[in-house]
């Protein structure tokens, strides 16, 4: 089990005292968040991997994304990604995270009709993930597609449409990812979703139904482990959350009772 939490969620005025408090929360390692010019934090993030921090995995946090409506800004997205996907191998992760968009249009929000039809989503998307995919094997580091719920995104939602474009995209440093918050909206069935993946889901974001730290809401975090650990899952599980308490109570606790489950489930 590799547990991570992402780094805002860790006190600490720095990356070496996060990790500190990570590795006393019960955490194997941070995830960083990838802002335009992530290059720039290659030198703190360096310092604090010598210092003995692990980051196995890098989240794009802002925008422009891969699947903006305007060629320009999906451009920008390609190349900042491909800026976290250097810097993460550079410190020894796994690679780096990306929706299609995150709060581009929604289909239930108004005006509920996009600008781009369903094929040219696809088009789109193929397209950059395919440029990315030829560049995480070159820098050996994997992309993790992240579907989104209705709300925030409105072309990648459903684990099975991550899984079908990583299928469509045939890299093997193209995977899946899973975030138990967006497919407690999405995913009719997510314990089948989770198994649907199979080798190809390579990373899960935690959360509870209420965003909050797992154990905070109503999500069976033992199915949802026991579902992946019956499938085989030997990737990342990372808190994206908000918390329900201080951290300094909240996520030691979390952790333990995540651990607990997990092995439950052997």
């Amino acid at each position: 089990m590799i547990l991570v939490c992402q780094e805002n969620l860790l006190p600490g005025a720095s990356l070496v005292a996060k990790w500190q408090f990570a590795t006393e929360a019960g955490f194997d390692g941070i995830e960083v968040h990838g802002r335009s010019g992530f290059g720039e934090r290659l030198a703190e993030i360096a310092a604090a991997h010598e210092a003995g921090a692990i980051f196995p995995s890098v989240c794009v946090n802002g925008g422009p994304f891969i699947g903006d409506f305007d060629a320009g800004n999906r451009r920008l997205a390609v190349d900042h990604l491909k800026d976290l996907l250097s810097t993460i191998a550079i410190v020894g992760g796994q690679g780096a995270i990306t929706p299609a968009a995150f709060g581009l249009f929604s289909r239930n929000l108004p005006p509920f009709d996009p600008p781009r039809d369903p094929e040219g989503d696809r088009a789109v998307l193929l397209e950059g993930l395919g440029e990315l995919a030829c560049h995480a094997e070159e820098v050996d580091a994997q992309l993790f597609l992240e579907p989104l719920n209705r709300y925030e995104d409105h072309m990648l939602n459903r684990v099975e449409q991550a899984l079908e474009l990583c299928e469509a995209v045939a890299s093997p440093a193209l995977c899946v990812m899973a975030d138990t918050y967006h497919m407690n909206i999405e995913e009719a069935d997510p314990l089948g979703a989770l198994r649907s993946a199979g080798l190809r889901l390579a990373h899960v974001h935690l959360s509870d139904s209420n965003r909050a730290e797992p154990g905070a809401g109503h999500i069976d975090f033992r199915a949802t482990l026991g579902a992946l650990r019956a499938g085989g899952f030997d990737g990342i599980l990372a808190y994206e959350c908000r918390l329900s308490g201080p951290a300094e109570d909240v996520l030691p606790r979390s952790a333990r009772a995540m651990r607990v489950a997990w092995d439950d489930c052997a």
